[in-house]
């Protein structure tokens, strides 16, 4: 499953620089699919199909965020998410709404990085 910040984050920024698929982003900062990534364009869930480099709606314009389509808990990078690793409040966690398996996690690395 993906990794979620919750609402008891102290905006240290602590977690940002640790993701390997730039999937966190300051609250209120737009995001990108390409950021970090070997994407050019992205067919999303309705079947539209964007340009990678487009500028999305931040998820929370109040705290630290990580984009859930981006988020691979760190699979094939390193054996724990570096988010809730680094956090110092521990509000880096399971997000029960983005549940995946470790090989659909691993499908999302690898189409990502173009590997």
């Amino acid at each position: 499953m993906a990794i979620m910040i919750t609402d008891e984050c102290i905006n240290c920024g602590a977690c940002e620089p640790e993701c390997p698929n730039t999937a966190i982003y300051e609250g209120g900062v737009e995001w990108s699919w390409a950021d970090g990534t070997e994407l050019s364009e992205v067919e999303l869930d309705d079947g539209t199909v964007v340009d990678a480099t487009e500028e999305q709606e931040p998820v929370s314009d109040e705290f630290y965020y990580i984009v859930t389509g981006k988020c691979t808990e760190c699979m094939g990078f390193h054996e724990e998410p570096q988010c809730a690793a680094v956090c110092p409040v521990d509000c880096c966690v399971e997000d029960p709404d983005a549940r995946e398996s470790e090989e659909e996690l691993l499908g999302k690395k690898a189409w990502m990085h173009n590997e």
